[in-house]
């Protein structure tokens, strides 16, 4: 078996992740890993792949393991993201050593030149014998279907996006002819076209794989498993259901499981009040207590009555007051390298307005708002702030946060002012409560640390809220309480998304399309509806629409 996992125990400071379980992944087992999040998914993830120890038991993989971790990052910002690609097969090495024969071959030393030709010529055969110009055909089609142009595709990693560099990681992974995948929300950063072409991908996909996500689209065409992780009782729950029969068969599950525990509660009952009964009689002593210790047992032989699951409460800070226009772009241009992201942008934010920033993967999105944050300068141009200005910004990658540091310290660095008291009255209503509060945020999953990057807005009494894409990684109920906090809050957003219920939270006054920098939100829905999605009501037909079109 690919994976297999006996008596495996996962334990994170004094909480239980995972009691001792037996699990195994074999070929063709297709199997979605779901729970609420901070439940351990992406822990369990990462003790199977090695990148952490189990607290007990054991996990053998055998084959080759593809895993895509929720938080990629590059080695080597200075590799090509086609030669990032490569690396995932035995070709890397070959070329590696062409790369190094291609710098030596312009030596003015002619013994050193001569030297690297040879071992060029014998470099490319060795590529050639592997099918390198084959595999690189087939590493440049599958980034395309991803969103990735061939353009991209020679550009060093570090001049790249955040959303381009998970779909290099992503198209690496499916390049890598793994027998065995684990993926951890792949459709992160993925655009409508992308996430279909994935879908087919797994369809077709004859290995097995472990993927976590809360698409529920995603779940319900590609796998034939579900495994829930129980975040109460820290157990797997395993079914070998598609999606749909999945829920069903869970909400019957959940109400036979309820039943049972009436039932056995009612039968102990009358046991105990009889062996209470009993027990006052001396002749009667033994039997009262053989009675007690029956109810005992009955009471442990059925489930634990399941706690209703708590969900963050996330809300958005009162805005502070400030003037007309808190924020206001002037032909803004930036470029990294030879790479120009975007030239002559001009935007300003008026109080309590409504903006959604679209464009494809490396249009510039998070650097315009990484510069109306002045996380970073423009080349050309100013960002200017208005009167009383307060500026609360998320990152999608989290770069707020400080990883070396606990959760609560993370609060208290930005919000100094706060008594241990209130930092901890603050964490509790985002689900950082008892022991919780005292985590390294490193072990946070992806969702914990959007949820605590969430929390260090609420201190800040922002005017103008810089968010990018603050839906990621969030399991479906904390999702809807973000997507309440948009529509409720009373400043200014910038929202980056690929979430069209963001967008329909939202409900944007205007639209920026990078890297134009274009804004008009009446002719993008104009323009949707003439191409035939006028069903999808005016605020998803600008979503799916505006992605793919340039205003002429």
């Amino acid at each position: 078996m690919p994976i297999d996992a006996q008596g495996l125990e996962i334990q994170i400071g004094a909480r239980t992740l995972l009691h001792p379980t037996n699990f195994h992944v074999t070929k063709g087992d297709k199997i979605g890993l779901v729970g609420r999040n901070g439940a351990g998914k992406t822990t369990l993830t990462r003790v199977i792949t090695g990148d952490m120890l189990p607290t007990a038991g054991t996990v053998r993989v055998s084959g080759k393991l593809g895993y895509l971790p929720q938080d990629t990052h590059a080695a080597d910002p200075e590799q090509t993201a086609l030669d990032r690609m490569m690396s995932a097969r035995d070709i890397a090495s070959i070329i590696k050593r062409i790369r190094k024969a291609e710098k030596e071959m312009t030596s003015p030393d002619p013994d050193v030149m001569t030297k690297a030709m040879n071992r060029y010529d014998k470099a490319m055969q060795d590529f050639e014998k592997a099918g390198g110009y084959a595999a690189q055909s087939e590493a440049t089609a599958m980034a395309a279907s991803l969103g990735l142009p061939q353009e991209v595709m020679g550009q060093q990693l570090g001049t790249l996006s955040g959303g381009q560099r998970r779909r290099i990681e992503l198209a690496r992974i499916l390049f890598s002819d793994a027998d065995t995948l684990i993926l951890d929300e792949p459709t992160n950063h993925l655009d409508a076209d992308s996430i279909l072409w994935l879908r087919e991908f797994l369809k077709k996909y004859e290995g097995g794989f472990l993927v976590i996500s809360h698409s529920n689209e995603l779940l319900d065409e590609v796998v034939n498993k579900v495994w829930h992780l129980d975040a109460q009782l820290g157990q797997i729950d395993m079914y070998s259901l598609g999606w749909k029969a999945y829920l069903h068969q869970r909400v019957v599950d959940e109400e036979r499981r309820r039943r049972e525990r009436e039932v056995a509660e009612k039968k102990a009952e009358r046991l105990m009040q009889q062996g209470i009964r009993l027990h006052a009689k001396a002749t009667k002593a033994v039997a009262a207590q053989n009675m007690m210790r029956r109810a005992e047992r009955l009471l442990a032989e059925t489930s634990v009555a399941q706690k209703k699951e708590k969900v963050a409460d996330i809300r958005f800070p009162e805005p502070a007051p400030c003037g007309k226009t808190p924020i206001e772009a002037k032909d803004i241009s930036k470029a990294y390298g030879s790479n120009i992201v975007f030239a002559g942008v001009n935007l300003a934010i008026d109080k309590g307005s409504r903006v959604v920033i679209l464009g494809y993967n490396g249009a510039g999105k998070t650097t315009t708002l990484r510069l109306l944050a002045h996380l970073e300068e423009p080349d050309t141009g100013v960002v200017e702030y208005g009167h009383g200005a307060k500026i609360g910004y998320f990152a999608q990658e989290h770069d707020t946060l400080d990883l070396g540091i606990t959760v609560l310290e993370n609060l208290q660095r930005v919000a100094p002012e706060l008594t241990d008291t209130q930092a901890r009255s603050i964490l509790g209503s985002f689900l950082f409560s008892g022991d919780d509060a005292f985590k390294p945020t490193h072990v946070l999953s992806g969702g914990e640390k959007t949820r605590l990057a969430l929390a260090t807005l609420v201190t800040s009494r922002a005017n103008v809220l810089l968010l990018d894409e603050p839906t990621n990684n969030l399991d479906p109920a904390s999702r809807n309480e973000i997507l309440k906090a948009i529509s409720k809050y009373e400043g200014a957003i910038v929202l980056v998304t690929h979430d069209e219920g963001a967008v329909e939270a939202l409900r944007p006054e205007r639209v920026l399309l990078m890297p134009d920098g274009d804004e008009d939100l009446e002719r993008f829905v104009s323009r949707a509806c003439r191409r035939g999605v006028k069903a999808m009501g005016c605020v998803a037909a600008l979503f799916a629409c505006a992605i793919r079109i340039r205003i002429s």
